[in-house]
């Protein structure tokens, strides 16, 4: 009969430490820097892009809107975006006090790119996006101008063959004698 009791007593003595074990080796592992600190992000900026048209300002949907974060001259990766049919991308990860390298693509009109620094909590960014131009040469007069049309400097580059003179005979099977000779009558 007495037994009874003390088979009671040991086993709620014995669900009680190992109820209480866990808990102390945990305050333990606190103690010792065991634990997994949790670090709060910093705070990011909302950043609205807006892109239109240079020529009508109506929206361009489907745009790919590129973030390159820059740390130092780094590049930190690529964040892309499409634009909705208002011609909006919109994101808020990025933190304050970086600075992001924009880049907007868009088919049919030239690439935008730009360095901006996220200073602001909330931002919003108009791009108007050109359609393509003439290329810039340097060799040129700055006139568009088509390929060995002749004009800029006279010069002849000496690497094609002089243009034929009109006068002559026949079937075209002999080249045309050079322009520094005298042609035969």
């Amino acid at each position: 009969m007495l037994r009874r009791p003390i088979l009671f007593a040991a086993i709620s003595l014995a669900i009680v430490s190992f109820a209480t074990l866990p808990a102390a080796a945990q305050d333990s592992k606190d103690d010792a820097g065991w634990s997994r600190k949790y670090k709060t992000p910093p705070p990011s900026s909302r950043i609205e892009v807006t892109v239109i048209k240079a020529f009508n300002g109506k929206p361009i949907d489907n745009a790919s809107v590129i973030f390159h974060p820059i740390q130092g001259d780094r590049d930190q990766g690529v964040l892309e975006l499409k634009t909705n049919e208002d011609g909006k991308a919109i994101i808020d990860v990025i933190p304050i006090g970086d600075t992001v390298r924009l880049q907007v693509i868009a088919n049919g009109y030239q690439t935008y790119g730009e360095d901006y620094k996220i200073n602001k909590a909330e931002m919003t960014m108009e791009i108007k996006m050109k359609r393509p131009a003439a290329q810039y040469s340097t060799y040129g007069s700055g006139e568009s101008s088509k390929p060995d049309s002749g004009s800029g400097s006279g010069k002849s580059s000496g690497s094609g063959t002089p243009p034929a003179s009109g006068s002559g005979s026949g079937s075209g099977t002999q080249p045309a004698p050079p322009a520094s000779q005298p042609q035969p009558k």
